[in-house]
């Protein structure tokens, strides 16, 4: 489980299609403080597993099913992705729960600036429009982000200097690809409706909804 706080932009050192799976080796340095093979680590918003370790850097292998569902696949060699550790049961949650699974492949229709503050309008897969609500959170390549608005089949993040700044999103322009989560919340409560779906808004508010 991650926060979607990024802890650092690494860079794709070498990537290798090894019959269905890839394997991918990221340069990086904060991340390697204390992982271990075996550990995970969300890399643009996927959950990997370290397979290896070095000096300054890391590998992970990628089966075809998560790289049919994300961008995994698309990364070029030396490209900045964005990079967290899996969360201690210590840390505080800054961000929300990102579990790492990514439910499908978002377009960044546009981007604009006014005032420092960057906005990006994005377009999701038609299948999970329905999880996403004004003022909650989605998860963009990993980051953790509040949606600011939702017209018609696209929403709109707000991004403050820090968070543009220290992710990928300095790097990302209209047209480009993201791997979006929903909030996992999203959907357990349609989970529920669906396995219960005469419950009223007073059953809703009892169960803590």
């Amino acid at each position: 489980m991650f926060t979607g706080l990024i802890e650092e932009l690494g860079n794709v050192r070498s990537r290798v299609r090894r019959g269905a799976f890839q394997q991918l080796e990221i340069a990086a340095e904060r991340v390697l403080d204390g992982l271990q093979v075996g550990d995970s680590v969300n890399i643009d918003g996927v959950c990997q597993t370290a397979v290896a370790i070095g000096e300054s850097s890391f590998a992970v292998e990628t089966v075809a099913e998560t790289l049919a569902r994300t961008t995994l696949g698309t990364l070029g060699i030396g490209q900045a992705v964005n990079l967290e550790r899996a969360l201690r049961a210590d840390q505080r949650l800054g961000g929300h729960l990102v579990l790492g699974h990514v439910d499908g492949i978002a377009r960044i229709r546009q981007r604009t600036e006014r005032e420092g503050e960057h906005r990006f309008e994005i377009e999701p897969p038609p299948t999970l429009a329905r999880y996403i609500a004004g003022k909650g959170s989605v998860a963009l390549d990993g980051i953790s982000l509040t949606v600011a608005e939702i017209s018609g089949d696209a929403f709109t993040i707000a991004v403050i200097p820090h968070t543009f700044d220290n992710t990928t999103l300095s790097h990302r322009r209209a047209g480009d690809s993201v791997n979006l989560e929903v909030d996992v919340i999203a959907r357990y409560v349609e989970r529920l409706l669906g396995e219960q779906p005469q419950l009223s808004f007073e059953d809703l508010r009892d169960m803590g909804y």
